[in-house]
């Protein structure tokens, strides 16, 4: 098979290594790609978001499946430029995609299937908003609706926290259009866990939970990035978890959208909070996450494109999802100073220390190749250093072992992932 990925993170990373092990994979393609993609497959020069030209690539090449790695050209409608022209696409349609594309639909959405969530109120007036907030029990979350590369959410201690925030989100468009409406969500208390899953319509099927770390700083202080780390499973994902989350949110998802007329064919990403009141759902997203993709593909023993071909096919209750016994952590390796500035064009050295084969995996994220053909820094998040373990602590051990195999200038690291693992 001939498969075209479409993204340029560390995401897209682990789904190459995953379809590179497949037998079936004959030739990878990524667009745009980065530069540690380009060493197992050809990178082409087209963005995310160019739909005609994706397109016009994977008619010309002959592309048996292309896989959207992306939220935004997902949300775009991408998967139904593709299928509009007969072709094989992996991800959900744009209908089904406002899962993520939109917190108050899917808010609106959990409400009306009971889907246990926390209690929230939608604006798109800021005066509105305001006049809310001053009844609100504090501390409160602000969730700016469409998409905001995971930085639209604003957890305010004060009321005049809040009403900063709604200037923020509604006002100033920190995060641009993804402002036009407000979610004002009650604040839940609890430890998140991430769990993804493969669905095709009808079927769900769970992948291994994971854990992420979204501040910038130790001990969660900072601000909110892309994520920081995340490790897999996560202990406290335990297996009363699952059955209520089977029972309750899995398939009753699935099950929503399929009523609402909207199938969904991809990835669900569920983000839960494991309150005292039991499990709840924090967000949706529509694709892998990331970090969240680095440590639970790794792990998984499937044949990728199997699975995926399933989904599409409305085959998936023929897989049996299956992954190892064992444990995997990522620490991203960013430039000093992200989310806000920091420097591009260091050199990276180390990478080629990394051996899939020993359980060591080098994720590119923000990289690129200079004139020299040498690895150089090209982002905020440069890499996603990921190691496998017998345990959380083995892996955890391991993964920071191996942060200090590379090097680059202002490179920069939380130093406490997965240190939940020892309060489990």
């Amino acid at each position: 098979m001939k498969i075209l990925i479409v993204g340029s993170g560390g995401r897209e990373h682990a789904i190459a290594t995953a379809v590179a092990k497949s037998p079936r994979a004959e030739k990878i393609y990524c667009a745009p790609g980065n530069a540690g993609i380009g060493q197992i497959a050809e990178c082409v020069p087209i963005g995310a978001m160019e739909f005609d030209k994706l397109v016009g690539f994977a008619k010309e090449n002959a592309i048996d499946m292309t896989i959207i790695g992306m939220d935004d050209p997902l949300v775009g409608g991408v998967v139904d430029a593709f299928e509009a022209e007969g072709l094989r696409v992996f991800g959900p349609r744009k209908n089904a995609a406002i899962l993520e594309g939109s917190k108050a639909f899917s808010k609106d959405l959990m409400k009306k299937y009971n889907i246990p969530t926390a209690g929230y109120e939608t604006f798109d007036d800021p005066a509105k908003a305001l006049e809310y907030l001053e009844t609100a029990k504090m501390p409160i979350v602000l969730k700016a609706d469409g998409l905001a590369l995971g930085k639209g959410v604003l957890i305010c201690q004060t009321l005049e926290e809040a009403k900063a925030g709604v200037k923020e989100i509604m006002e100033d468009k920190k995060f641009g259009s993804a402002g036009n409406n407000m979610v004002v969500e009650e604040f839940m208390t609890g430890r998140e866990v991430s769990v993804l899953s493969y669905v095709d319509g009808k079927t769900i099927q769970i992948m291994s939970s994971a854990q992420d770390h979204k501040r910038a700083k130790d001990g969660d202080q900072g601000l909110n990035t892309g994520g920081m780390g995340t490790f897999s499973p996560s202990p406290f994902y335990t297996a009363k978890v699952d059955e209520f989350c089977k029972k309750y949110i899995y398939q009753a998802t699935v099950d929503a959208m399929a009523a609402e007329g909207r199938e969904f064919k991809g990835i669900i990403f569920f983000g839960l909070m494991l309150t005292p009141e039991g499990p709840k759902v924090l967000e949706y997203n529509a694709r892998f996450g990331d970090p969240e993709a680095q440590v639970v593909l790794p792990r998984m023993k499937n044949d990728i494109l199997d699975v995926m071909d399933a989904c599409i096919d409305g085959t998936l209750d023929q897989i049996k999802l299956e992954f190892e016994d064992n444990a995997c952590v990522c620490v991203v390796l960013a430039s000093d100073g992200y989310p806000l500035a920091y420097e591009k064009g260091k050199l990276i050295e180390g990478t080629e220390k990394f051996d899939a084969e020993d359980g060591y995996y080098c994720f590119h994220a923000g990289t690129k190749l200079n004139e020299d053909g040498k690895f150089i820094t090209n982002g905020g998040r440069v890499l996603g250093i990921t190691a496998k373990g017998a345990t959380l602590k083995e892996a955890r051990a391991n993964a920071y072992a191996a942060t200090e195999w590379v090097t680059f200038e202002n490179k920069y690291m939380r130093n406490d992932i997965g240190k939940a693992i020892d309060e489990a």
